[in-house]
């Protein structure tokens, strides 16, 4: 029994680290680069317009649909080191 809740606090520990880490990236890329970087970014022609504002428009939204099928990735891969692959 012990066992088992020291499993699951490792996996759950694991998982928390996971979503953190993506939750920082998407906040850096949404918020930092579109909003706050924007002005450091505007001299980067990408696409007819600047990289911020790339950024704001589409890097923010592709940056999001990435780090979906990241975190099912790795939530695979955890999912099968703890034992509760399907």
């Amino acid at each position: 029994m012990a066992e088992d809740k020291s499993n699951a606090e490792a996996y759950w520990k694991a998982n928390l680290r996971l979503i953190t880490g993506c939750m920082i990236v998407w906040a850096l890329v949404s918020y930092g680069f579109a909003i706050l970087l924007r002005p450091l970014l505007s001299g980067i022609p990408v696409g007819g317009t600047d990289l911020g504002f790339w950024f704001a428009q589409q890097g923010s939204i592709l940056t999001f649909i990435g780090l979906i099928f990241f975190y099912a990735w790795k939530m695979n891969r955890l999912d099968k080191k703890f034992g509760l692959g399907e």
